[in-house]
């Protein structure tokens, strides 16, 4: 894809004021980006196998401000990858402050509501490898998000409840830290879901 193409897709998905420093990142070190359709486990990821250049996504449908930190929190992987091909952990110390050293310039009223920076400041002082697993900040984030307003989420459903997530149908299982363990019926393969995925069409349990 053309520098021309990355800033198009960032126009259309980041804060207006973000879209430069999120290009200058692109510029430093090129990767391939692209969108995804919505993903049931991740919102982003990073990409890189031997021979190829690095590859980040994100999903299509994120609203801007949690597009705009996705796009950051991969952009800290390939920086970590660069400086560290083997030996850091995914989100060790090495991703925490690569990504707290790329976001700091978009910590600014500029970029996000007061209420959300608030948030999101508190978030960065020991960021998590998923923003969805610090509650407060998810809560934040679908506060300015119109279609979470009436979204049932995974963590407000029973335990051995069923769910459908885009014509398939799973059974609600334990909680894993952040995720659950569900386990799609049809297939009866496992899958860990964030805790505060929206869900579709659910048949509480009643155990």
């Amino acid at each position: 894809m053309t520098r021309e193409g990355i800033e198009e897709m960032l126009n259309r998905h980041v804060p207006a004021n973000a879209v430069a420093y999120c290009l200058a990142l692109w510029d430093a070190h090129p990767f391939k980006f692209k969108l995804r359709k919505t993903r049931q486990t991740k919102v982003g990821d990073f990409i890189c196998r031997n021979g190829q250049a690095p590859e980040i996504t994100v999903n299509h449908d994120l609203h801007p401000f949690l597009f705009l930190i996705t796009y950051v929190h991969e952009v800290a992987h390939l920086d970590v990858h660069r400086q560290y091909p083997r030996s850091a952990d995914p989100h060790g110390t090495e991703w925490k402050d690569a990504f707290i050293r790329l976001l700091k310039p978009l910590m600014t009223t500029d970029i996000f509501p007061q209420q959300l920076l608030r948030r999101l400041s508190l978030h960065m002082e020991n960021p998590r490898a998923s923003t969805f697993s610090d509650p407060e900040l998810t809560q934040s984030l679908r506060s300015f998000d119109a279609k979470w307003s009436s979204a049932t989420l995974l963590s407000e459903i029973p335990e051995g409840s069923l769910f459908g997530l885009r014509g398939r149908w799973f059974r609600k299982g334990p909680l894993q830290r952040t995720r659950f363990v569900c386990h799609e019926v049809k297939t009866r393969r496992k899958f860990l879901v964030p805790a505060d995925f929206p869900v579709e069409n659910a048949q509480l349990s009643l155990l």
